[in-house]
């Protein structure tokens, strides 16, 4: 079943707390220098529109991808003229303007903690900065990127519900949070969707999952190719990319872990199907609220990876998946 996606204009749509968008959205962060090596803005424009063609609808950046608001620069220039065809979705907190007190927050990456504010007096300030980035005038859906360690998020969150009564933000997102954590929030002030990493190699935390389905919260699951991994085409980590900071793709771990999920892409082989693009159908599989958003800064692959959102795997083939995945772990630790 060879899947192509070149004479699609939509995708199927699913919901995220009242937010339709495409089955599959789009991660911009690799368009931005530092992350997956170094990137001009022509290539990434094209690649952001190579998306917007394919069918997605929802592009997912953050104020802190690339230096100085890069990302959400390059998305406002690329979307100028055909805003209304996408849902944007932006993070905050991350990039802290001067005075601003950074508040570490611990992650599994090589250098151990990142530096967050999400005091709620920054928040109106945030969003103004990434309307003007954008050059839009409303965000669709606004997410904390990280729960600040030093404020409770039931505060941050209050921040986010003025600014969407003032109609400079649509709906609110939480992004690398606990089960309490999207309950508390909620019940402050209905949350539409909650960002988490989930993927073949990286399982979702099952408590979280359970409180997103009681409460109707969408699921966006970032990093859904385990941070390209899953592609099958990452033979070296080169100087400038960011996964260098990633233990699971030291040159050991690496190997190894090629090996451990061999299997896996055997099945993808078996259905004609790209090693992507059967995990992306695999975790669209998982639940009918779950909205993938894989990056790539390649046309001919991002144009393969949506078209996934229009893969049926029988049941068959998700029990085999399943038992594949339940014996094989992980060499490297988490991501986050």
């Amino acid at each position: 079943m060879t899947i192509t996606n070149k004479q699609a204009k939509s995708l199927p749509a699913r919901s995220l707390g009242g937010l339709e968008v495409s089955a599959l959205g789009f991660g911009a962060m690799v368009l931005s220098p530092g992350v997956y090596g170094e990137i001009d803005d022509e290539r990434g424009e094209r690649a952001l529109l190579a998306a917007v063609e394919a069918g997605a609808t929802l592009i997912d950046t953050a104020d802190g991808y690339g230096a100085d608001g890069h990302n959400e620069r390059l998305i406002g220039k690329a979307l100028r003229g055909r805003r209304d065809e996408v849902a944007i979705a932006t993070k905050f907190g991350f990039r802290l303007p001067e005075g601003v007190e950074p508040h570490p927050f611990p992650v599994g990456f090589a250098f151990g903690e990142l530096a967050v504010n999400a005091d709620p007096k920054h928040v109106r300030g945030y969003a103004e900065a990434s309307l003007r980035e954008l050059g839009t005038d409303r965000i669709d859906l606004y997410y904390p990127h990280f729960p600040d360690p030093q404020v409770p998020l039931e505060d941050t969150v209050g921040a986010v519900a003025d600014l969407i009564q003032d109609g400079l933000v649509r709906y609110l997102g939480l992004s690398n949070v606990t089960a309490d954590q999207l309950r508390a929030a909620h019940a402050v002030h209905p949350v539409a969707a909650v960002q988490t990493e989930w993927s073949m190699w990286r399982p979702a935390d099952p408590e979280l999952l359970a409180a997103a389905r009681e409460l109707g919260v969408g699921l966006v699951a970032w990093s859904p190719l385990g941070a390209g991994f899953l592609t099958g085409t990452v033979s070296e980590v080169k100087e400038g990319d960011f996964r260098q900071q990633m233990p699971r793709f030291a040159a050991e771990n690496r190997q190894a872990n090629n090996d451990r999920f061999a299997p896996v892409r055997g099945i993808a082989a078996e259905l004609e199907l790209t090693p992507a693009q059967l995990a992306l159908a695999w975790l669209l599989a998982q639940d009918p609220h779950v909205v993938p958003i894989p990056g790539s800064r390649t046309p001919a692959h991002i144009e393969e990876n949506l078209a996934a959102a229009r893969v049926e795997l029988s049941q068959e083939v998700l029990d085999r998946l399943s038992a594949i995945l339940a014996t094989t772990e992980v060499a490297g630790g988490t991501l986050l």
